[in-house]
């Protein structure tokens, strides 16, 4: 039976029965959805996989790779490059032969600066001996062209025993400066004058030994010293440069720590002529 006062809807009448059908229509669904979901596992291995996946793509042509860079010797595969009956590198004179010829235009700023050209020719041999001392003690860790400049200074100023000693710590520094670490070179230039003056008559020892023992003086500038002031070979001087270059020339029977374990291993087998 119809009302008068309602007017048929186009809704469907929701019923008790109804509501129930949906309600087991819906958990159907999702008991359909459950057994399509992937478990966790399978989910992490996949994850897995694509990561491992990607890691095996090869490198862009325009990714930027590290360059490794031998710095103080080349290792050997297990072999010792020093193999001859008297110690020497096999390779040793080729080499030697290869460096004379690139040093042969003699270009170098050590060929017009060094502590060869930076005393006063025309001075007693006493003062040239003294400045000889003094520009390879000026050297260390410092630029040929700045040793130069400042022996240069030192030498208008009056490059002798005495007046280094007259000259204050401030004076000093000025002339020097900008040697590498000119405050402590002022110290040991005023020290080793003074020593000189008290032990040595003004002059500069005579041998390796009495030379290390000077303040700022080690063997490097003692051998360099006795040959250039006194022309008498007492060994090799060994700086940085030459301890890395031996090295990875192979001219060891093994590699060296410093420059000093270096010249001690170059004087053991390296013909003095």
């Amino acid at each position: 039976m119809t009302s008068p006062y309602f007017t048929q809807s186009s809704r469907s009448v929701v019923t008790r029965s109804g509501v129930q059908n949906a309600a087991s229509s819906l958990r159907s669904k999702l008991t359909n959805r459950r057994s399509n979901v992937e478990p966790v596992s399978s989910v992490a291995v996949k994850v897995e996989e694509e990561e491992a996946r990607v890691e095996t793509l090869p490198l862009s042509s325009h990714s930027r790779r590290k360059r490794q860079i031998k710095v103080e010797y080349d290792p050997d595969d297990g072999v010792s490059k020093v193999e001859t009956e008297h110690g020497e590198p096999p390779d040793w004179k080729n080499h030697l032969r290869c460096i004379r010829e690139m040093r042969s235009g003699r270009d170098a700023p050590v060929d017009n600066m060094g502590a060869e050209k930076c005393y006063d020719s025309g001075a007693p041999a006493r003062v040239r001996r003294f400045q000889v001392l003094i520009s390879l003690m000026l050297s260390s860790q410092t630029k040929d062209q700045v040793t130069a400049a400042a022996m240069q200074k030192l030498r208008a100023h009056g490059c002798t025993v005495e007046n280094i000693i007259a000259t204050d710590d401030e004076a000093l520094g000025r002339l020097i400066y900008p040697v590498g670490f000119w405050r402590t070179k002022v110290k040991y230039l005023k020290l080793t004058s003074a020593m000189l003056q008290k032990e040595f008559s003004g002059d500069i020892p005579d041998s390796v030994e009495g030379l290390v023992r000077l303040p700022g003086v080690g063997p490097k500038m003692a051998h360099l010293a006795m040959d250039i002031a006194w022309d008498k070979v007492s060994g090799i001087g060994v700086d940085t440069h030459v301890h890395r270059i031996s090295n990875r020339l192979g001219w060891l029977k093994k590699p060296s720590k410093n420059p000093e374990e270096t010249r001690k291993a170059l004087e053991e087998w390296l013909p003095s002529v």
